[in-house]
């Protein structure tokens, strides 16, 4: 049997890794045994049990880690984390999704410990490293044994970085596992209903990138193309706690709640989210999963930022990459609306299957 410790300190991490365990008890029986570690990077205790409810997965282990800077936050994780590894469950591999600080400060611990690192998302670059996320990505990999790749970059930046062609391994994406799993439970949810919107007459909206909406020009501009979007076209904006307290701070609250075709919703389940991106016309982001999902579904999505770490989503998907110009993104949006935008294909790999993948190569002797 193969111990394998995994480690998320965020929600969007968290989601990458809900079928593991389901996985290895339905396919493998008796080959591992799987535990995990929530850090607490990123922890809202109001919306925790309902998503670890949903997802029907629970932390083996929480370090509770302060809300604090990188720097501490980072120690703190490598402290506690080394804790559990000698004291109470020691892995034969460790495996670290995506690219927050979680990622690299565990991938740090198992370099340290002789343990067998494994990240997820391997080899995604955007090649912009003013984004922290990049360095965190491309420290990880400097340090990791097995290289679970989503997408044909992957490979070809790992490559070109001169890692080992045999530790990589292209396994697909691990969070479209999750939306295979749950998608009758997403198809469920009322959300519609609940806020009176229509299939496919909606668009939905996630924006949280600092460079945005953490200063008054960034949310000007926002504001400025949300008023423009035709009054009969609702907008869906489930707006994070930060953002709309930013709205606040510079007086622009009354602008925003005089868009009268714009619904500012409170953060979503994961299910509840899931239904509306299924069932908008098209989705305007700056994050990076919702590209994923997005192609996945082969649903419209604009993603207001100068690059991409998962150029798949363009290159074959139904994503386009937009800076912040009003003109372009209005003139894209009306592409949309009249049924003339690219359709988009779905990855080689993205069917649901990642993490069986995975698995079969840890047992690999």
């Amino acid at each position: 049997m193969k111990n394998i410790l995994i480690v998320v300190g965020t929600r969007p991490n968290y989601i990458k890794v809900t079928q593991f365990k389901k996985v290895a008890e339905q396919q493998f029986k008796s080959q591992f045994n799987i535990k995990i570690v929530h850090t607490g990077q990123h922890f809202d205790k109001s919306m925790a049990d309902v998503f670890f409810q949903q997802l029907d997965i629970w932390p083996d282990y929480f370090l509770n880690i302060s809300q604090a800077t990188p720097n501490t936050q980072m120690a703190e994780i490598m402290l506690r984390l080394e804790k559990v590894i000698t004291e109470e469950f020691e892995p034969d591999v460790m495996l670290v999704p995506g690219d927050v600080n979680s990622t690299l400060a565990a991938a740090l611990t198992a370099q340290k410990l002789g343990i067998t690192l494994g990240h997820i998302e391997s080899g995604l670059r955007s090649y912009d490293r003013s984004m922290p996320e990049e360095v965190n990505r491309i420290l990880v990999d400097e340090i990791s044994d097995l290289y679970f790749v989503t997408e044909q970059s992957g490979i070809d930046n790992l490559l070109k970085e001169g890692k080992s062609g045999s530790k990589i391994h292209f396994v697909g994406n691990t969070m479209i596992d999750t939306l295979v799993s749950f998608k009758d439970n997403i198809a469920a949810k009322t959300i519609l209903q609940s806020y009176k919107l229509v299939k496919d007459e909606f668009i939905l909206i996630t924006i949280h990138r600092p460079a945005t909406v953490d200063n008054i020009g960034g949310l000007k501009k926002l504001f400025s193309l949300l008023k423009e979007i035709p009054d009969d076209v609702s907008i869906v904006f489930p707006i994070h706690p930060r953002t709309l307290n930013n709205i606040k701070k510079f007086n622009l609250e009354e602008q925003f709640n005089k868009i009268e075709n714009l619904q500012l919703l409170t953060p979503l389940d994961y299910f509840s989210f899931q239904n509306l991106v299924h069932n908008c016309k098209m989705v305007l982001t700056d994050s990076g999963g919702i590209q994923e999902e997005t192609t996945f579904k082969q649903k419209p999505c604009l993603t207001l930022r100068p690059n991409t770490e998962r150029p798949s989503t363009t290159e074959i998907g139904s994503n386009t990459l937009l800076d912040f110009s009003k003109e372009d993104i209005l003139s894209k949006i009306n592409l949309i609306m009249a049924n003339k935008y690219k359709e988009g294909q779905i990855p080689k790999y993205w069917d649901g299957s990642a993490t069986e993948r995975i698995l079969k190569v840890i047992l690999e002797p």
